[in-house]
């Protein structure tokens, strides 16, 4: 079980991702057809991150990659953060990410509700 300074630097870590993903393009290109080469992208000043919002969810669940570790707790800032489509799949490719939905095994829902929101998407 994580303490609330665990799951704030779960928070940070989260817009940590989208600044730099927003931020370090051209890196995200240059690996995207390449294996096992890294890349430096300098120093990154985590004070340039802009949460956006004070408040925030917090609840536990597991990580959604393998190992899908239990008792993690997440912490959601309470602002809507997007990416483009085009961003996303830049940040696939870069790291080589070949699911077509999702990176975590299948869990068996054992009687849990299941609800999918899906807004309305002209595109897809």
């Amino acid at each position: 079980m994580g303490s609330i300074a665990n799951s704030k630097r779960i928070n940070l870590k989260s817009c940590f991702r989208l600044y730099l993903l927003l931020h370090i393009e051209d890196d995200l290109k240059a690996l995207a057809h390449t294996k096992g080469v890294e890349r430096n992208i300098g120093v990154i000043d985590p004070k340039q991150v802009k949460l956006g919002s004070r408040k925030y969810y917090r609840y536990i669940g597991s990580l959604t990659v393998p190992p899908c570790t239990q008792d993690v707790v997440w912490t959601i800032v309470r602002k809507v953060r997007t990416v483009t489509r085009e961003q996303m799949k830049l940040i696939r490719e870069a790291v080589h990410d070949e699911s077509e939905t999702n990176s975590r095994p299948v869990q068996a829902a054992n009687k849990r509700p299941i609800r999918l929101y899906r807004p309305n998407d002209p595109k897809e």
